[in-house]
């Protein structure tokens, strides 16, 4: 049997459905902050797509790797490389310093379409608050179709060697196979590692093998014109109503990409119909087919202008009239990037001479983009000189001491530098990487000799955030400090963050049974949550029991009352609009009762003393972004360990009253 090639005819409800994808992203992502399905349908489209290009290439005795990679250099590489140099420039201009290198650095990765590994290894939410999030974040999806576009003509070609002349059929069985493997793959990481599995292009296979798999048959396939029509209504009803109807911000990619997938290939499947009540007629029509045409450009630039835009504005949502000028703002760009950028470069000599010159046009055009970005790098760097806090002039938290009297210069910039802001955190040979599993890992530091006190910190990044003030008392007194970390992972009998994470229980046990061999001295850990405007400080229930798992052992508990935690960074507010600003300095009670909630509990085991530094992240009235000349937080809920370690002597009074240990006398500001 001989394979015969898919018609190339043009298919005009692509064009409708990639707009129709397109606009669903956008909106999705500005006013809704939710996932659309849209970029699955791209995922879909190119599969089936490049795929029938490929097999029809395969057909006729060779697949031209060369020229297929240079049509796609000039189809790519023009609008976005633009992007990314106006990414460039106005992240210096706009963004905070303390954004500055991670900038940079997806830059880089998306420059060279390694965007969705740098936020895999970066464990990014791509559900968080866009305000937070990177310029460049989107082209994630961008680097998968990338990486897609350097393997599957190999992977054509080496089935069409293998095959010789039943190509189609040996095709469709090596697609079917990996589209399994991938979607059994992205089940199992979904549940096991869900921002992972969101950005790897491991978990993504099966959507390019499935339109795949649809530009092998379609064409050998007839179906009742009735039948195409309800086919292409059900598919446009499935793909808009798949962000609304489902919750698929912590279950994607999963099983759950299945809904758009499935709608694009029913859209398919419906094709072009002729009837003037079918899906086809509206996708067709012509506004449609120019903003399919657009949906490239569109998809680049909606990103980047909503992030300026909230971070221009100080805001974590656009509003519907801040959202429809981001709308205007990116729809007119994208205009301008296609008449003036794309489509003169794909109709220049570049795409009709040879390869060869579209490779070089790469390689130039992407000069000026790493030029941009490595000036902006050394400037960064520029920035980010380091200055100890604690001395005269940046005394951070014993600003807040009783008594105490600033002798430091007037006009002092506070310290850590926002560029160097990103990595002040406490690390102790990486003791502070959390997992995400269930397996307990447990890191030491231990003195030089037999240590005096073994003190557990055990919990989530906020008790492990204390590193910075602990390894100064440790050292000083001779402690071994035992981290037991895992991130969104509180030390309770539940999992307080994510109902579902059955694995936080298993560590959270885990934990507990380490603790209870061990033997410390003293367990530091969390004392409360939702420390948030709009929530209420509580002690949950679950930390209560598992304190009292450590009260059976005789084992003292040092409960420590938790930081506030904020919409926004307020280290940013403070660059941006200046430390003294109303908007960064929010009121201390919409943080914080008068009264701690663990002091109207009374189930708490004896063995538990509350540790409060309330008044160290507030005074009597707001929470300020700056204390003694020390910026407080690196992020919109961690303290930074710049600030941290200027409350080591504070740290250190608090645990030896708790546990009655002789209380050194303080070393006196520099």
């Amino acid at each position: 049997m001989t394979s015969t090639p898919p018609p190339t005819r043009f298919r005009p409800e692509i064009e409708g459905l990639r707009a129709l994808a397109c606009v669903l992203v956008v909106v999705y992502h500005v006013w809704l902050g939710r996932i659309s399905g849209g970029v699955d349908v791209f995922f879909f489209l190119t599969g089936f797509l490049i795929t029938g290009q490929l097999f029809r290439a395969g057909l006729r005795g060779r697949i031209e790797f060369r020229t297929f990679w240079a049509r796609m250099i000039t189809r790519l590489f023009p609008a976005t490389l633009t992007v990314l140099l106006v990414v460039v420039v106005a992240g210096a201009l706009v963004l905070p310093q303390a954004r500055w290198f991670g900038t940079v650095r997806e830059v880089f990765a998306a420059a060279l379409y390694l965007e969705n590994w740098q936020l895999a290894a970066n464990a990014t939410d791509y559900f968080a608050q866009h305000s937070d999030a990177s310029l460049v974040q989107h082209f994630w999806s961008l680097s998968i179709q990338g990486q897609f576009y350097l393997v599957w003509p190999l992977l054509v070609a080496a089935v069409a060697v293998a095959a010789r002349k039943r190509l189609r059929l040996a095709l469709a069985g090596t697609l079917a196979v990996l589209a399994a493997g991938s979607l059994a793959y992205s089940v199992w990481l979904t549940a096991e590692n869900q921002p992972l599995a969101y950005f790897t292009a491991l978990t993504r296979i099966w959507e390019f093998a499935l339109g795949g798999l649809l530009a092998l048959t379609i064409d050998t396939l007839t179906l009742p014109r009735v039948l195409r029509v309800v086919f292409g209504w059900v598919g446009v009803a499935g793909l808009v109503a798949c962000g609304l109807v489902l919750q698929v911000g912590t279950v994607f990619p999963g099983y759950v990409a299945l809904w758009p997938v499935v709608s694009a290939a029913l859209v398919l499947l419906g094709g072009t119909t002729g009837s003037p009540v079918a899906a086809d007629r509206l996708l067709t029509t012509r506004p449609l087919a120019y903003v399919g045409k657009l949906s490239f450009s569109l998809y680049l630039w909606h990103w980047p202008v909503l992030v300026l835009y909230l971070v221009y504005r100080g805001r974590t949502e656009v509003g519907l009239l801040g959202g429809a000028v981001v709308i205007a703002v990116a729809v007119a760009l994208s205009i301008a990037t296609y008449h003036l950028i794309e489509n003169p470069v794909r109709r220049s000599r570049i795409a009709v001479r040879t390869r060869w010159s579209a490779y070089r046009f790469a390689v130039l055009a992407m000069i000026p983009v790493l030029v941009a970005a490595g000036t902006w790098q050394v400037a960064g760097l520029a920035r980010s000189t380091a200055t100890v806090a604690g001395g005269r002039d940046h005394p951070g938290a014993l600003a807040r001491t009783p008594g105490f009297v600033y002798q430091g210069a007037a006009d002092v910039a506070p310290v850590p530098s926002p560029v160097a802001l990103p990595d002040d955190w406490a690390w102790i040979d990486n003791c502070a990487e959390s997992p995400r599993g269930a397996e307990l890992q447990v890191c030491t530091t231990t003195p030089d000799g037999p240590p005096e006190k073994t003190l557990v910190i055990v919990g989530d990044s906020h008790p492990t955030q204390f590193i910075a003030a602990l390894e100064p008392v440790a050292h000083r007194r001779d402690w071994q400090l035992v981290i037991m970390s895992r991130g969104s992972c509180p030390f309770s009998t539940e999992s307080e963050i994510d109902p579902d994470d059955q694995a936080c229980r298993d560590w959270n046990a885990a934990a507990a049974d380490e603790i209870l061999d061990l033997r410390p001295d003293a367990v530091f850990t969390a004392a409360t949550r939702d420390v948030r405007v709009g929530l209420t400080e509580r002690t949950p229930p679950g930390y209560v029991e598992q304190w009292r798992k450590i009260d059976s052992a005789g084992i003292p508990v040092l409960a420590v009352r938790d930081n506030p935690r904020y919409d926004y960074a307020p280290s940013e507010c403070a660059e941006l609009r200046g430390a003294d600003a109303p908007e960064c300095n929010p009121s201390r009670a919409d943080f914080y009762p008068d009264e701690p909630p663990y002091d109207f509990l009374d189930d708490v085991p004896p063995n538990v003393s509350f540790l409060d530094f309330s008044d160290y992240y507030c005074d009597e009235a707001v929470c300020p972004p700056v204390i003694g000349n020390v910026l407080v937080y690196l992020d919109d809920n961690h303290v930074g360990a710049t600030y941290l370690s200027t409350m080591d002597t504070i740290v250190e009074q608090a645990i030896d009253a708790a546990l009655g240990l002789p209380d050194p006398e303080p070393p006196a500001p520099a």
